[in-house]
């Protein structure tokens, strides 16, 4: 992978024995590895033994989870914030797995709707809740620092299942719950 950024810096006009440069092929490899690490991760593995038997039936609700991911486009991260609630039916998750989750997915070159949607299947297909809520509020750099620049044009992107679906109050609770006014 150094040898294609060397190149790539070579044909975008730099001078690689620039003082600034000579990590950087280096440097670039490593973040992408970090920033790309989801495909390396198995879901199943990283919820594992976090799953338990609880009779409890309302919604639980993780809000304002920070999220970043790559455009598969461009390879420009998006960034903002991510909403997961879900109504058990008698086994519930720790509560640090559903991060973890929507990270395994995150550490992809994405698109946010794909995202949003893997995220809200995941916790769907381990849990077999009455319903699973995600939303995601994202800014795009490939938005901002070119194309159209819009700076300030937010994405958010959703997906209900179950019971967020099917009944319009239950979705509007959890909305006003990350709205803040739950």
């Amino acid at each position: 992978m150094k040898e294609i950024i060397k190149q790539l810096l070579i044909n975008l006009g730099e001078d690689i024995e620039r003082e600034g440069l000579r990590r950087t092929p280096e440097r670039v490899e490593k973040a992408l590895r970090f920033l790309t690490e989801g495909y390396k991760k198995d879901v199943n593995k990283v919820i594992e033994g976090a799953i338990f038997d609880e009779k409890y039936d309302e919604m639980i609700i993780l809000k304002d989870m920070d999220i970043f991911s790559l455009c598969e486009h461009h390879l420009l991260p998006f960034y903002g914030k991510c909403h997961i609630a879900y109504i058990p039916d008698g086994r519930i998750i720790g509560l640090s797995k559903i991060p973890r989750i929507a990270e395994v997915f995150s550490r992809r070159l994405q698109v946010q709707e794909r995202l949003t949607n893997q995220i809200a299947g995941c916790i769907r297909d381990t849990l077999k809740p009455k319903g699973v809520a995600v939303v995601i509020e994202a800014l795009h750099l490939c938005m901002c620092m070119r194309g159209v620049e819009k700076q300030n044009a937010v994405t958010l992107t959703s997906s209900m299942l179950g019971v967020f679906k099917r009944d319009p109050r239950t979705r509007m609770e959890f909305m006003n719950f990350i709205k803040g006014k739950g």
